[in-house]
């Protein structure tokens, strides 16, 4: 019974991986296509469509939570498959950045010069960093929850902290500022890193609670592909400014 226990546990771990990896690889090719493509690249970033990328991840996250009180694994997946294909779309701008081999400077004054180089060495420590985590989760005997609570909260703590810090400037209360965008960036970073951890003994225990549930499972799978993807993503951009940063 341990046996096929444990045989059943690695194959819905793999089923969160392989979907995660799948939507890793949609957002790195919408990312390319979104950043490279003239046309693309001028629908994207050159109509009122760069609006509906920007916010639409965090409105569909936040509306997630009061929309899908008993969610379906139709609609889960419905739901990461949107956030993955407007985040890819987000990301196309370091691309276009990379392709136009120009520097910039962000709004605090950070000099940042992308290269596809930079992107892709950001890609691979995120995903050595990830993986990394993600195994500890899996095989450490630490109860992680108090760490895991924790997390949740600092990270819609610090939401709420960059909210504020994107409406204040834009209403001339305060100046922006780089160390303080280094800090919600790094911020969000670490707070995921912690959160990958957690997540995956989450889904260790969640397999167990649910086990014998194929719809409780396969929207667990779900969940949890999602949840990784948000964390790899705020690793990948935090690392890439690092890289990317001449100051």
């Amino acid at each position: 019974m341990d046996a096929s226990v444990d045989a059943g546990l690695r194959t819905f771990m793999l089923g969160v991986y392989s979907k995660l990896t799948i939507g890793i690889a949609i957002a790195g090719i919408l990312a390319f296509v979104a950043g490279t493509v003239p046309a693309v690249r001028d629908l994207v970033f050159g109509t009122p469509l760069y609006y509906v990328v920007m916010f639409a991840p965090p409105v569909l996250i936040i509306g997630s939570m009061f929309f899908m009180k008993n969610p379906s694994p139709t609609g889960s997946a419905i739901l990461y498959w949107a956030i993955v294909a407007t985040v890819g779309l987000g990301l196309g701008v370091y691309f276009a950045l990379a392709q136009s081999n120009m520097s910039v400077t962000t709004a605090g004054g950070i000099s940042q010069s992308f290269t596809y180089m930079t992107i892709a060495k950001a890609f691979f420590i995120t995903a050595s960093a990830f993986a990394a985590l993600s195994l500890w989760g899996y095989t450490t005997k630490r109860d992680l929850s108090a760490i895991g609570s924790f997390a949740i909260m600092a990270i819609w703590a610090l939401f709420a902290v960059a909210i504020i810090y994107m409406i204040l400037p834009a209403i001339g209360l305060i100046e922006h500022s780089g160390p303080m965008e280094w800090i919600i960036s790094g911020g969000f970073a670490m707070l995921s890193a912690v959160l990958v951890a957690w997540q995956t003994q989450g889904l260790k225990e969640g397999y167990y609670a649910f086990a014998g549930d194929q719809r409780g499972m396969a929207v667990m799978t779900n969940w949890g592909a999602l949840n990784f993807f948000i964390m790899f993503v705020n690793m990948f951009r935090f690392v890439l400014m690092l890289l990317a940063s001449r100051d």
